[in-house]
């Protein structure tokens, strides 16, 4: 089982010995996924000088700078915040609950509310708004692969990991002049191109 808390000393005193001397460092990149409360207690540790990011957050940076088509834009943006949700305490510990200024015993709205909620049920709001607008692009897709269907034409799927040479051989094969580096994630986007057979028919 893993101490948190030694683990945390441990990382303050390797990367900042001297808590006031600046730490060389803006960010640390974990190559697998940090809990919350992990997070939380890296940061602590390194005294919020110096972003912590896991394996998702980056994968999530990098999808966000990838995507191209509305949908792939809008799943981006509603993953992010949904994986920001659970770790939006560590930004506003230091505030306190909100009090009434005067008037009526200083009854406002959102009065007794943490900042932290507000934004919660902000993020909230905003990934519900980004799911019915998914469930649109999904719904006028969905008529679309079905009128696809009506012409008889097969369909070939180039299936891969990241990096793997997709695009590359995409091509190749049908001159798409798609996007292709030597690159995680370089195409996110799903492309469709015609391919002649050599008995005449495409696929």
């Amino acid at each position: 089982m893993w101490d948190e808390d030694a683990e945390a000393l441990a990382e303050r005193e390797t990367l900042c010995r001297d808590p006031e001397e600046p730490l060389s460092v803006e960010t640390v990149i974990f190559d697998s996924e940090l809990t919350p409360r992990q997070a939380r207690n890296l940061s602590a540790a390194l005294d919020d000088r110096v972003a912590v990011c896991d394996r998702t957050m980056l994968i999530l940076d990098i999808f966000s700078q990838r995507a191209r088509t509305a949908e792939g834009q809008l799943q981006v943006e509603m993953a992010q915040l949904e994986y920001q949700l659970p770790r939006l305490s560590r930004m506003w510990t230091h505030l306190e609950r909100q009090t009434g200024g005067g008037g009526a015993g200083g009854q406002v709205k959102g009065m007794g509310e943490k900042q932290i909620e507000i934004d919660k049920r902000l993020l909230r709001d905003r990934i519900q708004f980004l799911k019915k607008k998914v469930d649109k692009v999904k719904t006028h897709r969905s008529l679309y692969r079905e009128r696809r269907k009506e012409t008889p034409v097969p369909v070939i799927s180039l299936v891969g990991y990241t990096n793997a040479g997709k695009s590359s051989l995409l091509n190749v094969l049908t001159a798409a002049e798609v996007y292709a580096e030597n690159q995680l994630f370089a195409t996110l986007d799903p492309t469709t191109r015609r391919f002649p057979l050599p008995n005449g028919k495409e696929v």
